[in-house]
């Protein structure tokens, strides 16, 4: 018997990555925006440092410049994972022939994307690999009108053994071709 409906969770922002990150660029950037501000005001406002050698101009206005930047993209990234950006599922369900991709955004009017295509629709799945620098390794839903639908999530590159299979399994479970890019 064949399954009814299968759903697949795409992780979005909420990655240990982006928490490590979030932590190491928030606790940096209030350092060094202190340090700028010790440098400006002449008073020690991180009791560890001693900052008596440190002239405001040009040391001390850098450091509160990176030091803003760092905490400004810190709190960034602390609402991208508050938000879940890039979170969402993949269904299928074959009761209606029905393919869905829900994506959480950024708060407005278009927060949640959602994509719904009938099998028939479908022309094949295709696995593209780049390699180099920059890899990636990313599986699409292509439409017989030509466009590509992304349905993997941005993360670490996984082994090419497991993209593969996940792109092999989706082929036979939506019976269409698998082809392969470079």
């Amino acid at each position: 018997m064949k399954q009814r409906y299968h759903k697949e969770v795409i992780t979005g922002s909420r990655r240990i990555s982006n928490y490590f990150w979030v932590i190491v660029l928030g606790f940096g950037g209030i350092g060094f925006s202190l340090s700028g501000l010790s440098s400006y005001f002449k008073i020690n406002l991180l009791p560890f440092i001693d900052i008596a050698d440190l002239i405001f101009i040009p040391q001390g206005i850098l450091m509160l410049f990176y030091g803003t930047l760092s905490t400004v993209v810190s709190i960034f990234l602390l609402l991208s994972i508050i938000w879940d950006v890039g979170g969402g599922y993949n269904e299928y369900n074959f009761e209606f022939s029905l393919v869905r991709i829900v994506r959480k955004g950024f708060p407005g009017p278009n927060r949640r994307v959602s994509l719904i295509y009938p099998f028939e629709d479908i022309s094949t799945i295709e696995l593209e690999v780049t390699e180099g620098l920059n890899s990636s390794r990313n599986i699409f839903i292509c439409l017989k009108d030509n466009r590509r639908i992304p349905i993997t999530s941005v993360e670490q590159p996984r082994t090419l053994a497991v993209i593969e299979k996940q792109a092999s399994d989706l082929a036979n479970l939506l019976d269409v071709n698998l082809t392969f890019k470079r």
